[in-house]
């Protein structure tokens, strides 16, 4: 069966999985409710979200990956069937009660270890989010309020997709073989960033951000939706709610990143957008003003005259295989971990070119294992990415239940002439999400709740992004970068090339990010809101980013992320502060350092979300960072060569 559980041999065995989970968690409750407070109740909790969550976070990897439809569409049901299980235990006051009665116990809670009192505060917290501690009547409402806004973020996500229809006569013939045709109409379904013509993305960007009335009107009831639900369950607001338990805490400190990173950057900014309108102007003299569809486009092309770093120069360096030693040979100096091939039974994987890693220690043995989804294939979303299949615990028999996690990237497949050969790009996001799957196999808690990546959002990203500082740095690229052909390594300056290419237009590209984070902020803030979605856009854009609004869009009905990072756009920069400041104190020097190698894992990937985030950075850091620590760290990122004036001096 898949992932070696027996009952998915085939689609119907998520029917006998899921009931077996829900038959299990009956048992739980009952027992929870039962049990007098102690640390037991704590287990029990854990227990109860264990055998939930190994059905629903399997099928949540299944419903998007598996190619099968029929295994598709069942793990589908599981979810929604298990999903709709969660919402009524979040709502089951007895249940609730037996959790109180520990945290009222002040005797039993000083006698807790500290990840376990913080195991049971977070269950706590899951509770009051539902609404738990009010009448009936407004729990009820609690309750319907989180159906509707589970339908709205489905259906905004959906919107926000769908291509724009327009009457191709609208648009000038040599431009209309770029959108697809459809009878009289043409569809605009992107924005087309990377097309050298000026009016075909100018063209894209008005068509297919023209406000759609239905799309708009399911944003703002989601928005209003969440605000409600936020002050229902005793929040000022949405933002308020999201933050709690966060690195950043609270929305005041969110905004005094985003404003301070905004006003360091400015200037750098201002220069980005002078290089990109010098550019225009050579290439398009007529219409030179630089718009938001030249953003992309021209940064590019600025790279690409700057630092002539093709990608496929380097390709060859990167075969699948280097780049796996590589990691390995990495793992294996910092932390004293090895990736081993291992074979798979039959109906264990979903497709036969999935391959299973598993991660042992060389003296703690076998830690997890990795399942790589790594090629492109027909129906397989695009995205990179890495899902928790199953958590480690520590189980009532006092063994350890083994985390599994999946990475799922789209790399090409090797050709009869050539191995797979990944793009600078490429490379850097295996790195990536490498450093998502070490976090889930080290991250080696008691308790299932906060196992690996199950950390706050903008903790989650700190071990990922740390691994982008590894990928770009020539001592460890110079390790596995050879040629599969001549076996001759990538030269340095190819790497420096490299490294200092991604620094054009940096500031440029942070400053559209802080943009993204302030909209979410304010959208996610005090209700109701001042203006409309659209206003509210108008504004932070010119006082955030500086390119012009282009009247008649709403970029926002396209910002998908809103759904799953509603209230934490800004996770993203601020895990990469984070990951700065561990990189250039901790690393920088020596980037194969075992003993720092060793307080990395102690320190911060050990506690997976056990401990608060910011404990951990402290421990890392030996110091409490500020928001202007954090800010520095951002922006000294942008200056040039850092990483040669390390290796010179």
């Amino acid at each position: 069966g898949l992932f070696g559980v027996p009952e998915l041999s085939c689609p119907e065995g998520f029917q006998e999985a899921q009931d077996k989970a829900l038959q299990e968690s009956e048992q739980l409750v009952q027992k929870a409710c039962s049990t007098p407070p102690g640390p037991e109740t704590v287990m029990i909790f854990d227990q109860l979200s264990d055998g939930l969550c190994r059905v629903a976070d399997l099928a949540d990897f299944v419903k998007i990956a598996h190619p099968d439809f029929a295994f598709r569409e069942a793990a589908e049901e599981a979810c929604r069937n298990i999903g709709t299980v969660v919402e009524k235990l979040n709502t089951d006051v007895e249940l609730c009660q037996s959790l109180k009665r520990l945290l009222a116990d002040e005797i039993v809670m000083s006698s807790l270890d500290p990840e376990t009192r913080r195991v049971a505060e977070l269950f706590m917290f899951d509770f009051e989010i539902s609404g738990i501690h009010l009448d009936e009547e407004k729990r009820k409402k609690a309750v319907n309020l989180n159906v509707r806004i589970l339908d709205l973020c489905n259906e905004f996500l959906t919107g926000t997709h769908l291509p724009n229809k327009i009457d191709k006569h609208v648009l000038p013939e040599h431009i209309r073989y770029n959108f697809t045709a459809e009878g009289n109409y043409l569809q605009v379904a992107g924005l087309h960033a990377d097309c050298p013509d000026d009016l075909v993305r100018e063209a894209a960007y008005k068509i297919f951000l023209y406000p759609n009335a239905k799309q708009l009107s399911r944003l703002e009831e989601l928005l209003a939706s969440r605000n409600s639900l936020a002050q229902l369950v005793g929040y000022d607001t949405f933002a308020h709610r999201a933050l709690q338990g966060t690195m950043a805490k609270n929305p005041e400190t969110v905004r005094q990143f985003l404003e301070k990173l905004s006003d360091q950057l400015s200037k750098r900014t201002e220069k980005d957008f002078e290089m990109m309108t010098k550019m225009k102007m050579k290439l398009n003299p007529q219409n030179s003003k630089l718009m938001p569809w030249d953003h992309p486009y021209y940064s590019g092309v600025l790279r690409a005259e700057r630092y002539n770093i093709d990608p496929g120069l380097y390709c060859p360096f990167f075969s699948l295989g280097a780049c796996m030693e590589g990691l390995n040979s990495l793992f294996s100096q910092l932390l004293g971990i090895s990736l081993y091939a291992e074979q798979t039974q039959r109906g264990e994987v979903w497709s036969e070119d999935v391959r299973k890693l598993a991660v042992v220690h060389e003296t703690e043995g076998l830690l997890g294992y990795i399942y790589c989804d790594f090629f492109q294939r027909p129906d397989k979303p695009h995205q990179d990415c890495h899902f928790t299949v199953r958590g480690g615990r520590l189980r009532e028999n006092g063994e350890y239940q083994l985390p599994v996690v999946v990475l799922m990237l789209s790399l090409p497949h090797s050709t009869r002439g050539a191995p797979t050969l990944l793009s600078p790009g490429m490379m850097e996001n295996l790195f990536h999400e490498m450093g998502h799957a070490m976090h889930s196999m080290l991250g080696r808690t008691r308790y299932q709740h906060v196992t690996g990546t199950r950390c706050p959002t903008d903790f989650a990203e700190v071990p990922s992004i740390l691994m982008e500082y590894f990928a770009n740095d020539y001592r460890v690229v110079n390790q596995f970068a050879r040629h599969y052909k001549t076996g001759q390594p990538l030269p340095k300056n190819m790497v420096s090339r490299l490294c200092e290419s991604k620094k054009v237009c940096a500031a440029a590209d942070m400053q559209l990010q802080v943009f993204y984070a302030a909209l979410d902020q304010i959208y996610h803030g005090k209700h109701p809101l001042k203006k409309s979605t659209t206003e509210i856009l108008k504004e932070t854009q010119e006082k955030f980013y500086g390119l012009p609004y282009v009247p008649n869009t709403a970029w926002q009905l396209r910002f998908s992320h809103l759904v799953g990072y509603g209230a934490k756009y800004y996770s993203y920069l601020m895990s990469r502060a984070v990951a700065s400041m561990v990189w250039k104190q901790c690393f920088a020097q020596d980037p194969f350092d075992r003993a720092m190698g060793e307080r990395y894992r102690r320190e911060m990937l050990a506690h997976g979300g056990g401990k608060e985030p910011i404990l951990m950075v402290q421990g890392m850091l030996q110091k409490s960072p500020s928001v202007e620590d954090f800010v520095d760290a951002l922006v000294s990122d942008l200056d040039h060569n850092f990483e040669m004036f390390i290796m010179d001096s």
